[in-house]
């Protein structure tokens, strides 16, 4: 598609105040693709007035009708659906077929499900003598990452025009023409003026400027754990709700009955999908001692498939975090059995898919995000020794759990400090929450948890 060189304000297309753009890079061979305007605070005061003018009558919107809005969103997703694909991977690097499977198609069933929800859901209760009404927070600033750019806006706009909001989306400055794509989409849906505006630019500038902006009723911001905090923090001075998906250092526990190839092989290709650029990867290994040697030639074995078939990392400045701490794992002693700290190429902001064997909990790279395709591998005693493990970091984003019987891995499951846990290789379900423990972040997003994230009761007592 080709980049607009305005803000999408009110319902059309308008000039940027200042004159300032961001290059969007495809980072397989670095080479500029686009430029978009670099937002300001003026730019997002005037999309967050648009978005608080529209408010009373887009809140009024009956659900059906509002529901019949994000269908036909949906529809017009699917209609550009290759399109979509082609976006992401000019300026994320992801292989096609990836952003045919997950970066097009599950916005589409994402947005698929607010459609049908929002049709079906209680905003009226009954209690006793009370009526209850859920009812729209106002307006929501939301600030989206790169990582899975389209899913990240359509987690947070869909929910919040279902429950009756208005939104000012700043989405990430690396992956900003997918954000544009969508704003055609929505003005092609027939969402009214103002419902939904875009600004691009800078997270220092405009991110800021829109989660301290005082029309904003609610940020919900997905990123760092570090950036959260100071969203956290700006949202709380001004007694301003949050909702923040942040950092994951989630643990993949293979317990002794559970399938060793299966499991490992699950794991490896769950770390390097997306390049690991995915906070809820799998990326620290749990594996019993007397399974230990194994599942580290299992892993490696399987990493080295990866290759040629993942994606670079998003940008230079990645690829050097990265890069950065495969080489601190092996100075701090971790075994490198796969891949390795050298760029893979003279071009393109690659790294090999990489495991790390013998790391022990306190290592940083068993510690800390590092968002790329590297696995670390770490053994354990027994159950309560895997438990500890699991449960030893700041972040409670996701993780896995295998076993023989469904029964065990559940039981382990449920001792685990984290908001989600695939049991046995569990798949993607669009309508269960998601969200951390921790310092992963407050809130939830998907389904009726989702929704309810952009919702404020009033009780009327007779």
């Amino acid at each position: 598609m080709k980049a607009h060189d305005g803000m999408y304000i009110g319902g059309e297309w308008r000039s940027a105040a200042g004159r300032d753009v961001i290059d969007v890079v495809n980072p397989v061979d670095e080479q500029v693709i686009g430029h978009v305007p670099a937002g300001t605070a003026e730019d997002v005061d005037a999309a967050v007035r648009a978005a608080r003018a529209a408010f009373p009558g887009w809140a009024a919107t009956p659900p059906a009708e509002r529901g019949a809005r994000l269908a036909a969103l949906r529809d017009v997703l699917v209609a550009r659906k290759d399109e979509i694909a082609e976006t992401v991977t000019a300026e994320l690097g992801s292989p096609p077929q990836f952003s045919q499977n997950v970066h097009a198609a599950v916005p589409i069933a994402v947005a698929g499900s607010y459609a049908d929800l929002v049709t079906t859901y209680a905003f009226e209760e009954k209690h006793g003598n009370s009526t209850v009404y859920l009812e729209p927070v106002g307006v929501v600033g939301a600030i989206t990452p790169w990582n899975y750019p389209l899913h990240q806006i359509v987690a947070k706009v869909a929910p919040a025009l279902a429950a009756g909001c208005t939104v000012v989306l700043k989405p990430a400055e690396d992956t900003p023409l997918v954000a544009q794509l969508f704003a055609e989409a929505v003005h092609e849906a027939g969402v009214p003026a103002g419902v939904f505006n875009l600004v691009t630019g800078l997270g220092p500038v405009a991110g800021q400027a829109l989660a301290e902006h005082p029309d904003v009723d609610l940020v919900s911001f997905t990123g760092s754990t570090a950036v959260g905090r100071r969203i956290g923090a700006t949202a709380g001075g001004a007694v301003k709700r949050v909702a923040l998906e942040l950092g994951g250092k989630s643990a993949n526990v293979i317990l002794p009955s559970a399938d060793l190839a299966k499991a490992v092989n699950v794991g490896v290709a769950n770390v390097m999908s997306n390049s690991g650029q995915t906070c809820s990867a799998w990326t620290r290994m749990l594996v019993h001692r007397d399974q230990y040697e194994e599942a580290v030639e299992l892993a490696a074995t399987a990493a080295a498939k990866y290759g040629s078939r993942i994606g670079p990392v998003v940008n230079a400045k990645q690829q050097a975090r990265v890069l950065g701490y495969i080489e601190k794992g092996v100075a701090e002693g971790a075994g490198l059995v796969a891949g390795g700290p050298e760029s893979p190429g003279e071009q393109g902001y690659f790294v090999s898919p990489t495991v790390l064997a013998d790391v022990t909990p306190e290592m940083t790279v068993a510690q800390e995000e590092i968002f790329g395709p590297v696995l670390c591998v770490l053994r354990y005693d027994d159950e309560e020794d895997a438990l500890r493990i699991a449960n030893g970091t700041v972040y409670g984003l996701a993780g896995a759990v295998w076993a023989g019987d469904e029964a065990e891995a559940v039981a382990f499951a449920r001792r685990m400090d984290t908001g989600q846990v695939d049991i046995n290789g569990g798949r993607f379900n669009p309508l269960a929450p998601f969200g951390g423990y921790k310092q992963s972040g407050v809130g939830r997003e998907l389904g009726t948890h989702g929704l309810a994230e952009y919702l404020q009761t009033k009780s009327l007592q007779f």
